[in-house]
């Protein structure tokens, strides 16, 4: 028999939310302004409003230090929020950069005093979650990898002003050989800068390699000299050496970086990465537009026990702009279905009513995510098990849907090879590949059988 309850009884129950961060901060970054709200400690909130510069980002920090503040979070759009993330790491002030759609909910008229407060609440009652940041060493590495990229992108946009030069003057060369950046495309251009204007002589600067007749070469180069086209060509060909070189340099920088990262993991010693004299040397590798000077493989095998470039698709560039983004400490995600997630490689699926009322994917760029599309998109031919899969799931979902499905797997191969620290094995992949072969042969014996019973 249920208790019956009794009357006039007086119950107490919790209110409000638990306070899981007691001693939290809130600000919100702005480019000229920053609004920093804390716990007055009597049930309302100190908001500390100043300017954007250095002296005011150390005054931020000596503030929080001053009030006994363990952790802050911050949102903010843009880069305005490095500085002071840093600052807080420094000063052993843990910091927090949360999304900005998880904050944009404030009650009220919108300020940016009322922004930090909200932010402030939120942190202390631990409902915001921390965006993935990188350690200091891999935030290093990071800004000189997308540093060549944009120069790589700067610089494909000059060959296309080069192009519309040569265009422009009728002077079809570049479509005659595979290459304007070539051996001989490049010699051409600049004896056209420097005055020749034979073909014949132009004609004399091919390589032997070159499998073009001479009489169309000799064509190709057939122009109409105009000034300014001329000015244009060497404009952009200008441009174009120039960026080569900051690319040089940039590479410089990543080497560097590498080396320190490898001396860090290794105590100091960085000597296997030596070339043993007496070991035979290995054929030359064709050489590949925007390649390092350098073998990345050796340093990216020692900074994360593993070798990535082991993976179909995975080349060294991709291996390394994929490691730059990420770092190599998998325990920041859950599991390989959470990475996945972060590198927005997995539909947003929104489920409402026992109904799932949308699967699109998340519209936001990760950059590590679009490394591995790109390498997915490169395995249409590949003669690999995975190269299988991204076939099947082509004639699935079509190329699109392929790209995403492969690049989802990639993503769940690497996350248990630098979680495991365990080298690439082909027979796992295999494995389900040869239960797909066997699945499908038993469906068409039996569409055979049916068949044959209906003739």
């Amino acid at each position: 028999m249920k208790k019956k309850l009794e009357k006039n009884r007086v119950v107490k129950m919790g209110s409000g939310l638990p306070v899981f961060n007691p001693h939290a901060a809130g600000i919100d970054i702005g480019d000229t302004m920053h609004c920093t709200a804390i716990n007055d400690g009597s049930g309302g909130h100190e908001v500390k409003t100043t300017s954007a510069f250095t002296c005011d980002l150390q005054e931020i920090v000596d503030y929080l230090i001053v009030n006994g503040v363990t952790t802050a979070a911050m949102e903010s759009t843009g880069v305005y929020w490095l500085s002071l993330y840093m600052l807080l790491e420094e000063a052993g002030i843990e910091p927090y950069l949360v999304n900005a759609s998880h904050v944009k909910n404030v009650t009220g008229r919108k300020k940016d005093d009322t922004d930090a407060i909200w932010i402030q609440k939120l942190h202390t009652c631990g409902l915001l979650q921390k965006s993935f940041q990188p350690d200091n060493e891999v935030r290093i590495l990071r800004d000189y990898s997308r540093q060549r990229k944009n120069l790589i992108v700067l610089s494909s946009d000059s060959v296309r002003r080069m192009q519309k030069a040569l265009e422009l003057m009728n002077i079809k060369i570049h479509t005659v050989i595979s290459d304007i950046l070539g051996k001989t495309g490049m010699n051409m251009v600049k004896a056209i800068l420097a005055g020749e204007r034979n073909p014949e002589i132009l004609c004399k600067l091919c390589d032997p390699r070159i499998k073009a007749s001479r009489e169309d070469i000799i064509k190709s180069l057939e122009g109409i000299w105009r000034d300014e086209y001329l000015f244009m060509l060497d404009q952009a060909v200008e441009n174009y050496e120039f960026h080569q070189k900051q690319i040089k340099s940039c590479e410089e920088r990543i080497k560097e970086q590498l080396l320190k990262q490898v001396a860090i993991i290794n105590q100091g010693d960085i000597t296997f990465l030596n070339a043993d004299p007496n070991k035979k040397a290995k054929a030359k590798p064709k050489v590949k537009k925007n390649q390092f000077d350098f073998s990345v493989s050796p340093y990216l095998k020692a900074i994360t026990g593993v070798d990535l470039c082991k993976i179909p698709g995975i080349s060294d560039v991709t291996a390394l702009e994929f490691i730059a983004e990420v770092g190599v400490d998998m325990s920041k995600w859950k599991s390989a279905k959470h990475f996945a997630a972060w590198l927005n490689l997995t539909p947003n699926t929104k489920i409402t009513g026992g109904k799932i009322v949308s699967s699109k994917l998340m519209k936001k760029r990760n950059k590590a995510g679009q490394c591995l599309r790109q390498a997915a998109s490169s395995l249409s031919t590949n003669k690999t098990p995975i190269g299988d899969y991204h076939r099947r799931m082509r004639g699935k979902l079509g190329g699109r849907g392929a790209t995403l499905n492969t690049a989802h797997k990639l993503a769940r191969i690497i996350y248990t090879m630098l979680l495991n620290k365990t080298e690439y094995n082909v027979v796992m992949v295999n494995d389900n590949h040869e239960n797909y072969k066997q699945d499908k042969i038993m469906k068409l014996e039996k569409q055979i059988a049916r068949l044959r019973q209906a003739s």
